[in-house]
């Protein structure tokens, strides 16, 4: 820790732990495959995310970030009869190692890590000529036999990784741009279908716009 802490105070580096707020803008969808096995072609669906980060030194430019966001997720799909858009908003875990590093007035930051998130609420709207149909999204990890045909069911548990690429400005303003990658399928186990092949991730990125106090 006196080694750590020499270093940094050798290189002029903040050696106390920094707060951060944010927010901005998803762009998401799902990847996958549906019930027949076909990949999914998915629109994007836009989206948003606000929240707080740390910032804690563990050696000489690279952080240890972890954060608290609410964030929301989703996709729009259109065929020929229908078009459906699912929302799904998230409590998300952000677990990030960070490299700031000096770049003019202020700092480059590369930043990666995963990220663990769980579904609390959510809606499907269907819309086909003058027919709309809107409900709350259900989250369970099986869909039984008597469930409601009518019901869009996701797991709520998601987690993938992050990887990030911004700057921070002398004043503590910062920017950067986020890609995401789901890993855990969305998608749950569905009774009423014995041959369901479906799978769901979600999948995107996002523009963040904060301030480091």
């Amino acid at each position: 820790m006196l080694s750590v802490s020499f270093a940094f105070a050798q290189l002029g580096e903040p050696v106390k732990t920094s707060f951060g707020i944010l927010g901005g803008v998803n762009m998401q969808t799902f990847s996958g495959k549906d019930a027949g096995g076909v990949k999914l072609e998915n629109d994007m669906l836009v989206g948003f995310h606000a929240g707080v980060n740390m910032l804690i030194p563990v050696a000489p430019e690279f952080y240890f970030q972890p954060g608290l966001l609410f964030t929301t997720k989703g996709a729009k799909n259109t065929n020929s009869l229908f078009a459906s858009t699912y929302s799904i908003s998230y409590i998300e875990l952000p677990l990030n190692l960070v490299y700031r590093a000096s770049l003019g007035n202020g700092y480059v930051l590369v930043g990666f890590g995963p990220y663990v998130a769980y579904g609390i609420m959510g809606k499907a709207k269907h819309e086909g000529g003058a027919l709309s149909y809107e409900s709350d999204i259900e989250f369970k990890n099986i869909v039984e036999i008597a469930d409601p045909l009518t019901t869009s069911y996701f797991k709520a548990l998601d987690a993938g990784g992050n990887v990030f690429v911004g700057y921070e400005m002398a004043s503590g303003i910062f920017i950067q741009l986020n890609t995401q990658i789901g890993m855990l399928n969305i998608k749950p186990e569905d009774k009423r279908n014995p041959n369901d092949e479906s799978a769901m991730r979600n999948t995107g990125f996002g523009l963040s716009l904060g301030y480091r106090l």
